[in-house]
């Protein structure tokens, strides 16, 4: 019983969640949340240092581990859907503060997932408290560091684009073609 893992990554208010819920809908199966959204609601809001990002980093892998553990009721292999990974830590740690943890690149060196989808940033921006980059030309930056650690890791990967329903059948063709 094999767990296939697929990670929905891009810059905020992309529809990672919103996809990874409707993936897991689709193959029902689950999806691990953004661990990063759960931290900063509880703990700090939008007031976080550097630190604060290994510390969600390890909270990140852990809610991953911990769902990946779990095994169908059938037996049968499943997918698992990743709201973020530590390629958003790399991100975020670098974008914001010029730097990245060693710990957080070791473990993207060491972690195994069997695709990507890429969100693109044609889904309009929705304001929400943990929110940093209203303005476009701030998202297609951010996009654009995600494509380019894309293009220059081994792992297959697919950019989604699209309206709500639209976006969801695009991603559910990238699913069926990264695991078939």
């Amino acid at each position: 019983m094999a767990c296939r893992k697929i990670v929905i990554i891009g810059p905020e208010s992309t529809g990672k969640s919103t996809l990874c819920e409707g993936l897991a809908a689709h193959y029902h199966t689950e999806w691990v949340r953004e661990y990063a959204r759960e931290y900063m609601l509880t703990h700090k809001g939008k007031d976080y240092n550097y630190e604060d990002l290994t510390t969600i980093a390890q909270g990140q892998l852990a809610l991953e581990d911990a769902a990946a553990e779990g095994e169908d009721a059938t037996g049968a292999d499943r997918v698992l859907f990743i709201d973020t990974d530590l390629y958003v830590m790399k991100v975020w740690s670098e974008y914001v503060f010029g730097q990245c943890e060693t710990w957080i690149l070791k473990e993207i060196a060491a972690r195994h997932y069997d695709g990507y989808l890429l969100c693109r940033t044609d889904l309009p921006w929705v304001h929400d408290e943990l929110r940093e980059y209203p303005d476009l030309a701030t998202r297609e930056r951010l996009y654009h560091i995600y494509k380019d650690i894309l293009i220059n890791q081994p792992v297959p990967w697919v950019e989604i684009g699209g309206q709500a329903g639209e976006r969801l059948q695009n991603a559910i063709e990238a699913v069926e073609r990264l695991l078939h």
